[in-house]
């Protein structure tokens, strides 16, 4: 997985990956798929095992762009896992409450306490994207959150939170043929917004806004992943093995019971 984050910041370029590759699993989907379904009952029994210690806490960033597959990762990675000890959290256009404080008061509040697992579905760098690409604040303002964020991510993991951000990488082509479907099939109908199309246009300025952002952002203690996403089992399947992974190395135990607690035993059965 090492390939896929993002450790050298100087001399980063996201054209060296490729929305297409399936490297790891190149034998085809039908293996890969039978390897998530392992992973994510690893990952079951993970989550309820950091919810039991409540030692750990998880963040998960997902970034990516319109139909890039952020819901699709949520709904295939975590389906089945407690929703007691896993949360997600979605950020959209701010609301007048939250254009009254800093840029971080909306996010800061829904950070994972201890034996949680939270997903941001978008997230704090929205600010450093959307705002930057339409100008909705000057170069100067938007420059300076890098900082602010590489410190409000230090804060985290002092105080005990992992961190780890996925940038779900489609290509532009991906992303057209994702919308075609949206228009023709009922069900997805729905997911359609004519906006997309506009930030369609946009493209090459985004992608300018992701290089610089993983470039100024991708720390030891918050790295950058960049997922090609063309093909959602192979996202998928970087995805819960990075995730599963780092929840192993955490050595996680399940608390000690109560002494003698084979004493309540004969009670409960005589009942």
């Amino acid at each position: 997985m090492k390939r896929y984050k993002v450790e050298k910041t100087q001399n980063f370029n996201l054209e060296q990956y490729d929305p297409q590759e399936i490297k790891l699993w190149e034998d085809g989907k039908k293996e890969a798929k039978k390897k998530i379904k392992d992973l994510r009952k690893e990952l079951i029994d993970l989550q309820r095992l950091l919810y039991a210690e409540n030692k750990h806490k998880l963040l998960i960033v997902l970034q990516a762009m319109d139909a890039g597959g952020k819901d699709g990762t949520i709904r295939s990675i975590f389906k089945g896992v407690n929703p007691q000890g896993v949360k997600v959290a979605g950020f959209k256009v701010p609301t007048e409450e939250e254009l009254g404080h800093d840029y971080l008061w909306r996010i800061h509040k829904h950070t994972p306490k201890t034996g949680e697992i939270t997903i941001f579905n978008r997230s704090h760098y929205e600010d450093v994207l959307v705002v930057r690409v339409h100008e909705l604040v000057k170069k100067e303002r938007w420059q300076k959150r890098f900082r602010h964020i590489r410190e409000f991510e230090k804060l985290l993991a002092d105080e005990g939170t992992t961190i780890l951000k996925f940038f779900l990488y489609i290509s532009k082509d991906e992303q057209k043929e994702r919308f075609l479907e949206r228009i023709d099939l009922k069900e997805k109908q729905w997911k359609f917004n004519p906006g997309d199309l506009e930030e369609r246009k946009i493209w090459d300025k985004y992608m300018e806004a992701f290089q610089e952002t993983i470039q100024e952002t991708s720390t030891s203690y918050a790295p950058w992943y960049v997922i090609p996403a063309n093909r959602n089992w192979y996202r998928d399947y970087l995805v819960i093995s990075i995730i599963t992974e780092t929840l192993r190395d955490f050595k996680m135990k399940y608390p000690k019971p109560i002494e003698n607690i084979e004493q309540y035993k004969p009670a409960l059965i005589n009942d």
